[in-house]
């Protein structure tokens, strides 16, 4: 082939190169956008007055003129509630996490060395958990009357964790960590908890980014175990507290219209946006110092598998 040829040849394929990554940025745009849109309008409609939603809908753009604040006042009004809630929150997602990474990661290795026999058995009984339970009475009643979760912090904890798909992810990630590693050291006379904490977790750091997340979110959304086991008000977490203040607003609109009473002062609609805003501003505010962990320990754990 000449040098002209190869030139042209070379020229068209970087061409075709080009269209495909602008064609790339393009579809990504559009459905970054498309994800990005329906929490824009969350945010938009926080800000509207309520009368203005009920007659026009949800609003693209936020009119000055139907801007109000009052759906956060209303949420905001006892804001030493709304603290201590997100204290308990946050608290239950930092330790919940921080357990449910090394829980999980710590599995994924032992269940990933070659040289535990028992591993496949181990897996099989881990994944039927996920195909069958004992029943939610079963297990309340375990978790009241034996474990005593009843307004107990472990409540908010242990229930989320230990995760079944985060444990396979953790050991198909670690399955392609090469097993000389972790013989070389027992060479030297380190044990297997050294070898995990000194060597595998700083080779993990996508793996727990993705699970971090993934916990992290699990705890910061759940209401369910406060409702099972939580009744002392200052233990009540963000998600909950949120939920009761809405379903008390609603309660007073409903008994209002039954009683022929014209409760037009309480914005449900926008009420529940801000608390959206509220309950998910922070968790949102965490994905940037994780994303660049995120997306290569999700491919990587999906790959192995």
């Amino acid at each position: 082939m000449s040098k002209t040829a190869a030139a042209a040849e070379s020229h068209h394929v970087s061409r075709d190169l080009k269209n495909v990554n602008i064609l790339g940025i393009i579809l990504i745009s559009i459905f970054a956008l498309i994800c990005v849109l329906p929490f824009y309008l969350i945010i938009i409609a926080s800000f509207t007055s309520e009368t203005f939603m009920i007659r026009n809908g949800y609003p693209l753009w936020l009119d000055l003129k139907n801007a109000t604040l009052e759906a956060y006042k209303l949420c905001l009004k006892n804001p030493g509630a709304i603290l201590r809630a997100y204290a308990v929150t946050g608290s239950a997602t930092a330790v919940g996490t921080a357990l449910a990474v090394f829980m999980a990661t710590m599995t994924g290795y032992v269940l990933s060395r070659k040289d535990f026999q028992w591993r496949n058995g181990f897996s099989f009984f881990f994944f039927f958990t996920t195909l069958f339970n004992g029943g939610l009475v079963p297990w309340y009643l375990l978790c009241v009357r034996y474990l005593h979760f009843k307004n107990s912090f472990l409540a908010l904890i242990l229930p989320l964790m230990f995760s079944v798909w985060n444990m396979i992810i953790a050991k198909s990630f670690m399955a392609g960590i090469p097993q000389s590693i972790s013989e070389s050291a027992m060479i030297d006379g380190a044990n297997d908890m050294r070898i995990f904490l000194s060597l595998i977790l700083p080779l993990s750091k996508p793996l727990i980014a993705t699970l971090g997340l993934f916990s992290a979110l699990a705890y910061w959304n759940d209401w369910y175990n406060c409702m099972l086991f939580i009744s002392n008000d200052s233990m009540f977490t963000l998600q909950y507290y949120l939920q009761r203040m809405l379903g008390s607003a609603e309660a007073m609109r409903i008994v209002a219209e039954k009683s022929g009473m014209a409760l037009t002062s309480i914005p449900l609609e926008s009420m529940q946006m801000a608390m959206t805003v509220i309950a998910t501003g922070p968790i949102v505010l965490l994905y940037p110092f994780v994303q660049r962990y995120f997306v290569k320990g999700l491919t990587i754990g999906a790959v192995k598998g």
